[in-house]
């Protein structure tokens, strides 16, 4: 077999289909891992609608997906690692451009390439990654949470502990409970904070929220939000505000019932402008605002430990699994909230 199904989105026309296409072969320092789960996220939503552009794109074709899990399959050449066929393994979700030196678009040595987006993804039966982005699973990790951890899990994690620096006892507010902001609050909770507040307008993602931890779960329209933000906390207020939904209303709610000294911190992406209508109290209270993207090699490598330590159980966060053929429906099943999803797995 020569050609295998992978799900393609054409950056020119904005079209997404499944479509045969050759087997991609490893070059130098790669490896072909063959897929077992894929990822359903809601940046892949918004890269087929067309709110999420890539910046660096390698190709105006892409195969989506960067949620990926498998094994290896084929070795190519001048591999370091000593990684044998037939490792499991989980991706990272990006990687670095690997042109620093020099860079003639002198980029931030942080940029990373996102897979699925400004090069070829998972949403496949193969795929070809370079081997310092494979992280090894135990054979106790199932595939379908191991190909989670990437982005829906390591996303939230390197906000907790890396942007924020949450430590016990911090009180944390997280706006939008889905694939993201339900990590968030489990994360939130395997570190300490206290109280952790869930804010979501649909009731099954608030009665989730306490499910996965939270100490309350509010709707944030209701009338006296703030005041039930200051009694549950207190009356002094949010230590830290993650905005797991990428909206601009979010972000101005979030900010208002921020503390002293509190944070808000941005995970959901969006392309519009932030705006903070806060006036002279934001000052007083010596507020902050802090940009956060995606999660670390790192993050995704600590996560497998303490998934594997038993810290950490992502089996309630798979909601179903789709055969790969039916990617589209998938996306669809997400886009509308469908059964409010927490992630969806592709299976190839």
């Amino acid at each position: 077999m020569d050609t295998m199904l992978a799900g393609r989105f054409h950056l020119d026309s904005k079209k997404f289909a499944m479509e045969e296409v050759p087997i991609p072969v490893p070059g130098p320092g790669e490896v072909l891992i063959e897929v077992k789960a894929a990822g359903v996220c809601l940046s892949d939503v918004h890269l087929l609608d067309g709110s999420l552009v890539p910046l660096f794109a390698t190709s105006d074709t892409v195969t989506v997906g960067h949620e990926v899990s498998g094994v290896i399959h084929t070795l190519g050449p001048d591999l370091k690692r000593g990684l044998p066929v037939g490792t499991r393994v989980t991706l990272e979700a990006g990687k670095t451009c690997g042109t620093c030196a020099g860079c003639v678009r002198r980029r931030p040595c942080t940029q990373m390439l996102t897979a699925g987006i400004d090069y070829d993804g998972g949403w496949a039966e193969y795929v070809v990654v370079r081997e310092d982005t494979v992280i090894p699973i135990p054979d106790s990790l199932p595939f379908d949470q191991a190909a989670i951890i990437p982005d829906a899990v390591s996303t939230p994690y390197a906000a907790v502990v890396g942007t924020a620096g949450v430590r016990a006892a911090q009180s944390v507010g997280v706006w939008g409970v889905g694939g993201v902001g339900a990590h968030n609050v489990r994360l939130a909770r395997l570190v300490g904070a206290a109280p952790i507040i869930a804010v979501d307008p649909l009731p099954s993602a608030r009665e989730r929220a306490l499910a996965f931890g939270a100490d309350y779960a509010l709707d944030p329209a209701a009338p006296d939000f703030a005041d039930q933000v200051r009694a549950a906390t207190g009356g002094r207020g949010l230590d830290f505000a993650f905005d797991c939904a990428g909206v601009p209303a979010v972000r101005d709610q979030a900010a208002s019932v921020l503390g002293l000294g509190g944070s808000l911190i941005l995970v959901g992406i969006t392309p519009r402008p932030l705006t903070i209508t806060e006036g002279l109290t934001f000052n007083y209270l010596q507020k902050q605002v802090r940009g956060h993207y995606g999660g670390s090699p790192e993050s995704v490598s600590e996560l497998v430990r303490l998934t594997a330590a038993g810290r950490l159980d992502l089996a309630p966060s798979i909601t179903d699994h789709i055969p790969l053929i039916d990617a589209a429906n998938a996306v669809s099943r997400l886009e509308n909230k469908i059964g409010d999803p927490i992630r969806l797995i592709l299976v190839p």
